[in-house]
């Protein structure tokens, strides 16, 4: 354990101003699960649409000042989007722009609106007299005719516009299933075929926006080569790992330079190759993208992209939340992956660590930490940070822990059940939890940011320690469920649904927050 003290001994903490141990004794620890959703809800509002467009876009006048860059703004401003918290930019965009608009087009998930309004949240729906058309589709997140035709009309305002426009594009999480525009030959059935297997089959939001970019009219810069010779900028709020441009919503203002092989080889990998519609294979030939969907090198002269809002903000006003809370954030990484088993494997061990009776953790476990690490997406360099600040709160005293991390695990489906991956991640990580090497008073949380986790009322759930015993208690087998992939009923069934996390549609999305809690009779005095 010495090397990983030493390797990051030079770090800065995350926080300089702690609460002291003395003041978190008073307080009672029973309160950790209403700490954990209280962290969960500030990741939540920091990333809030109108608060991120209001951070991004400055007005003076007839000049917008955008991402470093500045644009005149007469009447020739046009706005399209697409994604779960497009609805609340676009309502923030027009406030700020408004009185230069002359026309728009979004593109937003099926019910939002009335869902919204139902929430109380009128701040994100657009006025009466708006000059943006609303249309719903993609219900359950899976691209349709509603959303296709949204697409349609959002191709058709951007191929009209001159040099002399500017075109405002707004994108967030979502914006795959809400533009879709199959390329030709293609039914959008046949596509969609090919994108529900791969996400049956486990695959990543990457390998998913990959295959539909290669799939699509105006992924991958199609949409800024429609609007080409117009000035483009669009405004991001990134929903995918690392917050590459041409992977959000799968790119549509930004120029694609994967190839047809890097596509085959994900189809190969999840060996699906085999069963692919004929149209499909016309589709990706190699020869396809120079024939039909040509993307000089000018798209990128006028086009700013600018992301506005990302895991890794979340991440950092869920910490400011933490200390106001008496607790000592620590944020792990906004770019946690691969299966929740593997995730929550990660997590269980992180608990032993700071549970473990020993002055100094065996170093076999942090071995095996470090190990999980690459398939988990967690750099060694992030895990011997956290590793460090663990040890130290170990030997110093210091109060509850909130370790923070962010990112988008994947479930392997072999069941027809409810739920979704941060459901499951918590029930997972609910079993590591009541393990008699981990059980240590730790509280988990996992919650997708947009509200939804899978087609469940859920945003994810809280779990703890408790969780098999008070299972097995109400007749509850947790294998079974989650066989079945069907953690939203299991966790419906557990305890009235006191743990399910049900914040309702947030507006925003910024894939998932994990929270995990380590109280201080987890850490012992050792001096």
């Amino acid at each position: 354990m010495a090397q990983i003290v030493a390797f990051s001994r030079s770090l800065h903490l995350q926080h300089p101003l702690w609460v002291s141990l003395a003041s978190l004794c008073s307080r009672s620890m029973s309160s950790l699960d209403t700490r954990a959703r209280a962290v969960f809800s500030a990741a939540v509002e920091g990333v809030q649409p109108d608060i991120v467009v209001r951070r991004s876009l400055e007005r003076h006048g007839d000049k917008l000042l955008v991402g470093g860059q500045s644009f005149t703004l007469t009447n020739n401003l046009y706005l399209v989007g697409f994604g779960k918290a497009v609805l609340g930019m676009a309502a923030e965009a027009e406030r700020i722009v408004g009185d230069r608009l002359i026309k728009g087009v979004v593109s937003v998930p099926h019910g939002i609106q009335k869902t919204l309004r139902n929430h109380g949240k009128e701040k994100m729906l657009l006025e009466n007299n708006s000059r943006i058309t609303v249309m719903e589709g993609a219900k359950n997140n899976l691209p349709d005719t509603d959303a296709q035709k949204s697409a349609e009309c959002i191709r058709e305002l951007a191929s009209g516009l001159t040099e002399k426009d500017l075109l405002l594009v707004l994108i967030s999480g979502g914006g795959s299933a809400l533009l879709p525009a199959p390329a030709p030959l293609m039914s959008l059935q046949e596509k969609q075929d090919v994108t529900r297997k791969l996400a049956a089959a486990g695959a990543t939001i990457q390998e998913l926006n990959t295959v539909r970019r290669a799939l699509s009219l105006l992924k991958g810069g199609g949409l800024a080569q429609c609007a080409n010779p117009a000035q483009v900028v669009a405004l991001i709020l990134s929903d995918v790992i690392g917050d590459p441009l041409d992977l959000i919503a799968s790119g549509p203002t930004v120029r694609s330079d994967s190839k047809p092989e890097e596509v085959w080889d994900i189809l190969d990998h999840y060996k699906l190759s085999g069963c692919l519609p004929s149209s499909v294979k016309e589709v990706l030939r190699p020869h396809y993208g120079s024939q039909v969907k040509k993307q000089p090198e000018e798209v990128k002269d006028h086009v700013l992209n600018v992301v506005i809002g990302s895991n890794t903000i979340a991440l950092e006003c869920a910490s400011r939340k933490a200390v106001e809370l008496g607790l000592r954030p620590v944020i792990l990484s906004p770019g946690v992956c691969g299966d929740v088993r593997s995730v929550s494997r990660l997590y269980g061990l992180l608990s032993r660590f700071a549970c473990s009776p020993e002055k100094e953790p065996p170093p076999e476990l942090a071995a095996e930490i470090l190990q999980l690490g690459p398939e988990v997406g967690v750099e060694s360099w992030d895990l011997c940070r956290t590793l460090n600040v663990l040890v130290e709160e170990r030997k110093e005293g210091w109060g509850a822990t909130c370790l923070l991390a962010g990112g988008e695990p994947t479930v392997q489906l072999t069941g027809k059940g409810r739920g979704g991956r941060n459901q499951e991640l918590a029930l997972w990580v609910g079993l590591e939890l009541s393990s008699d090497e981990v059980k240590c008073g730790a509280v988990f949380l996992s919650g997708g940011t947009d509200g939804q986790d899978g087609p469940t009322e859920a945003a994810g759930a809280v779990t703890d320690g408790e969780l098999m015993e008070e299972a097995t208690s109400q007749g509850l087998d947790i294998d079974g469920f989650l066989t079945n992939n069907d953690s939203f009923t299991f966790f419906s069934q557990l305890s009235e649904g006191r743990r399910l996390l049900m914040p309702g549609l947030t507006g925003t999305n910024v894939m998932d927050v994990h929270v995990m809690l380590l109280p201080p009779s987890a850490q012992r005095d050792f001096q």
